[in-house]
């Protein structure tokens, strides 16, 4: 890695930040969170079986219905996006390289 690169994505980040970003306003508009009691029972995610695989975060997978309803992309296309725009990663709430929801 050359040294000019090191903190090459620090400084998109914060550029991103500085810039108008609709969707970090959305993040601070809506609170998501408040949604997150009524989706819990009404997905079920008290009474899972135990030894499954634990489901993500009710309100990550509300907020990535959110931005497909906004930009209509397919499931495979939500998949990629969520992993590769740093905006949507950012308003997701997520690192980069976390695991998020496959198009399955």
């Amino acid at each position: 890695m050359h040294l000019a690169n090191l903190f090459a994505l620090e400084q998109h980040l914060a550029n991103l930040r500085r810039s108008c970003n609709r969707l970090e306003w959305l993040a601070e508009a809506i609170d998501f969170e408040c949604f997150r009691d009524c989706l819990t029972a009404s997905l079920g995610y008290d009474n899972r079986p135990q030894g499954c695989r634990p489901p993500f975060d009710p309100v990550l997978m509300l907020k990535i219905l959110f931005l497909q309803t906004r930009n209509n992309p397919s499931d495979r296309n939500t998949e990629i996006m969520v992993r590769d725009w740093s905006a949507w990663l950012q308003f997701l709430g997520l690192p980069i390289g976390a695991d998020t929801p496959d198009e399955c």
